[in-house]
């Protein structure tokens, strides 16, 4: 697969599908610049090689022409973040447009509207695709957050490109964090994945079984795992239909000969609420009318010994509900054991948006090897299957 470095893009224009679904507040302002930032290296890359960029991307989930999700509502923060004058247009492939895009010079920078304003982006329609491809001379694709979607900006406008198709720097360095945590890091290999439900990770964790050598379980998922097994668990979320997979899960990880870990000991609450009651108990004895909100001390120690010994990291899920102050401890705490074993080494992946926001909130997002960018890309590619963005290129 070529990327952006094997061209050049002098008097060329670059049709660069982007994934600037930035989250916004309630007047429409950016709340978190990242993505935007990311595909900045790519964009850079070709207006120094004296070319042209056209950029094109989805917002939200409109049901059709809904203004709330207009792009012009980012185009500001483009321009600040990229540091150069941005040509906002209200439209993806009409004639006035091809007009503008017609006229581009050298170092002009264009943001199309928002794609899933047309049905036939998320159908995947060839004629949308087509006339979107007249909008630039070479197609790139940067946008990992959306690559597996089978959309037309993501995978079918690529066969109008056949020899004129890349990846952006930031799909590639996605590709190339995935394929060190899955293909060719360095040992011991070990993975967290937390959340609330394992029936989001049975994949996952049914892929990685011959790949790593010790997989921590934390979060909402770990009482299934734990009732599974004859524990008390109280209140604690439990998917019972997924009893039965937890122990096949278990018997697989030792047939595998990787590590399972879950945890001994919980910060317990007497309801969903950060102000709640709260205490220490054993993950098997949880009493009823409690609930189990984040991983104990003992859990915390035992993972983190884990952690700081290990070569390569993913991490994908939280321990607890850390958005409550009370019950974040634990989250923090594996946090801060990937950064001591970034620091002595590792190489760590961060990526799911759980994960994703906590690294951030607790400023450990610059002490990790790779933060990803996509949410359900990210986990697909963790599951095995190809993504349709990548494939097309």
């Amino acid at each position: 697969m070529k990327t952006v470095l094997d061209f050049n893009f002098l008097n060329k224009t670059a049709l660069i599908r982007v994934d600037f679904n930035v989250p916004l507040d309630a007047n429409q302002n950016v709340l978190d610049n990242t993505r935007i930032l990311s595909a900045k290296p790519t964009i850079l890359k070709i207006i120094n090689d004296g070319g042209s960029c056209v950029l094109m991307s989805h917002l939200g989930r409109p049901k059709g022409w809904d203004l709330k999700y207009s792009l012009k509502h980012i185009f500001r923060e483009v321009e600040n973040t990229l540091g150069r004058k941005v040509i906002f247009i209200p439209d993806c492939t009409g004639e006035e447009t091809l007009k503008v895009l017609r006229s581009l010079k050298p170092g002009e920078i264009v943001l199309m509207e928002n794609l899933r304003f047309y049905d036939e982006e998320i159908n995947g329609c060839e004629k949308f695709a087509k006339r979107l491809s007249l909008c630039g001379d070479i197609y790139v694709n940067d946008a990992f957050g959306a690559a597996h979607r089978k959309h037309a900006s993501t995978s079918v406008i690529a066969d109008f490109f056949p020899n004129k198709k890349c990846s952006g720097l930031l799909l590639n360095k996605e590709i190339t964090a995935i394929e060190k945590v899955l293909n060719t890091g360095e040992r011991p290999i070990v993975a967290i994945l937390g959340g609330a439900k394992v029936s989001s990770k049975i994949t996952i964790i049914n892929n990685i079984f011959k790949k790593v050598d010790a997989i921590i379980l934390g979060g909402g998922m770990a009482y299934t795992f734990i009732k599974a097994q004859g524990g008390e668990i109280g209140d604690s979320i439990c998917e019972d239909d997924k009893i039965d997979l937890a122990l096949e899960l278990i018997e697989r990880a030792k047939e595998n000969n990787v590590d399972l870990y879950l945890p001994t000991d919980v910060v317990a609450a007497d309801s969903f609420s950060n102000e709640a009651n709260k205490k220490e108990l054993q993950i098997f004895n949880i009493s009823k009318g409690w609930q189990g909100l984040d991983i104990g001390p003992a859990s915390i120690k035992a993972f983190s010994k884990v952690i700081i010994n290990a070569k390569t990291i993913l991490w994908n899920g939280p321990m607890g509900v850390f958005e409550m102050p009370n019950f974040s401890n634990g989250t923090k705490a594996i946090g801060d054991a990937i950064k001591i074993s970034t620091q002595n080494g590792a190489y760590s992946l961060v990526g799911g948006g759980d994960s994703v926001s906590a690294v951030k909130e607790f400023g450990l997002d610059k002490d990790v090897s790779y933060v990803s960018t996509g949410g359900g890309a990210m986990l697909e590619s963790l599951e095995g299957k190809t993504l349709p963005g990548i494939a097309a290129l």
